[in-house]
C-alpha cells in the first residue's frame, strides 16, 4: 500500500537522501523504505504517508527535540517522526533536520535505548476492573493476550475521558478478545 506513494513523494526522497548523504551512514532498503544504519543499527528511515511524507527517528523518544517537530504516532514507544509536505519544506529545515540526524547517531553510537513500558506500567481503568470481576472468562481471555496486545487495549480503553465511554470500548472491543486477536488487528 504504501509503495504506491513512492511516486508521490520521489523528490522528497531525493531531497533528504541528499541531505543525510554527509553522515557516513549506511543506506539499506529495509521494509521497502530507505533506511540509513551506523554499524548495522538502524537510525532513521524515509517513509511516504498519504498525506505527508517522514524522517522516521528509531530512537526518537530519546532526542532532545528543541524545535518541537518530533511527532508520536500513535502508540509507539520509541520512534519519532518529521513530517513534511515539500521539497522546499525540507530544505528550509535542512539545519534542524541535520542537527537532529546527528544526535540519533549519536544515541545510536551510544547504545542508548528508550526503556520500553511493561504491561503494569499502564493503568488498568476500573471499568476493566470491575468487568474482570464479573466476567471471569473475559479476565483471563484477556491475559492469554500477548503482553503488547494487552497494552493496546489498555491505552485505547483509558483513552476515553469519560466513565461511560471507556465501558462501551470494552464492550465493543470483547469479542475481538475472546478471539485473541489484538486492538488493530482485523479478521
Amino acid at each position: 500500500m504504501e509503495m504506491a506513494y513512492r511516486d508521490r513523494w520521489e523528490a522528497e526522497i531525493a531531497e533528504l537522501q541528499r541531505i543525510l548523504a554527509g553522515f557516513g551512514m549506511t543506506e539499506e532498503c529495509k521494509w521497502g523504505k530507505p533506511t540509513y544504519t551506523v554499524d548495522g543499527k538502524n537510525v532513521v528511515i524515509l517513509q511516504g504517508f498519504k498525506e505527508y511524507f517522514a524522517l522516521g527517528f528509531f530512537q526518537g523518544a530519546l532526542l532532545k527535540d528543541p524545535k518541537k517537530v518530533l511527532v508520536q504516532l500513535g502508540q509507539v514507544q520509541a520512534a519519532r517522526v518529521m513530517k513534511f509536505i515539500s521539497v522546499k519544506e525540507i530544505t528550509a529545515k535542512a539545519a534542524t533536520i541535520k542537527a537532529y540526524v546527528r544526535e540519533a547517531i549519536a544515541v545510536e553510537k551510544a547504545g542508548l535505548r528508550v526503556e520500553r513500558k511493561q504491561t503494569s506500567d499502564f493503568a488498568v481503568p476500573d471499568e476493566l476492573t470491575a468487568r474482570f470481576r464479573t466476567d471471569p472468562a473475559f479476565k483471563r481471555a484477556f491475559e492469554a493476550l500477548t503482553p503488547g496486545r494487552q497494552r493496546g487495549y489498555l491505552y485505547h480503553f483509558a483513552g476515553a475521558k469519560q466513565s461511560a465511554t471507556r465501558a462501551a470500548r470494552i464492550e465493543k472491543a470483547m469479542a475481538a478478545i475472546f478471539e485473541g486477536r489484538g486492538f488493530q488487528e482485523r479478521r
